[in-house]
């Protein structure tokens, strides 16, 4: 019981200064918002840019990989789908957005041509 006394005399702690203590605490809020957003949200902003200008230049002719892995030469585009040779005989349409990458040749190659 004697020392419960001085715990009871001291009182509640003090919650800080007012206006002073709402910016101690939303400074670190702050601070995580903005690291998110430069690690996270501005670099996958930069490569949904840079497929979308990839896949708006797609032309006739161009060798491309498509999102499930698979190879072709475009053989015809319109605003949604791409027809892809992907053998001698077999042809396929994809969804425009479904293009990963443009394969670009060998320096090799190109010399060679």
């Amino acid at each position: 019981m004697h020392e419960l006394i001085p715990i009871l005399v001291m009182g509640a702690p003090s919650q800080g200064g007012g206006a002073g203590g709402i910016v101690a605490s939303i400074l670190p809020i702050a601070a995580m918002i903005a690291i998110l957003w430069f690690l996270l949200i501005r670099p996958q902003r930069k490569e949904q840019q840079r497929h979308l200008e990839m896949v708006k230049n797609l032309k006739k002719g161009d060798e491309v990989v498509t999102m499930g892995g698979i190879y072709g030469r475009i053989m015809s585009l319109d605003a949604e789908k791409i027809s892809l040779r992907v053998s001698d005989n077999v042809k396929i349409d994809v969804e425009r957005s479904k293009v990963v990458r443009v394969v670009t040749p060998k320096i090799e190659e190109v010399e060679s041509k």
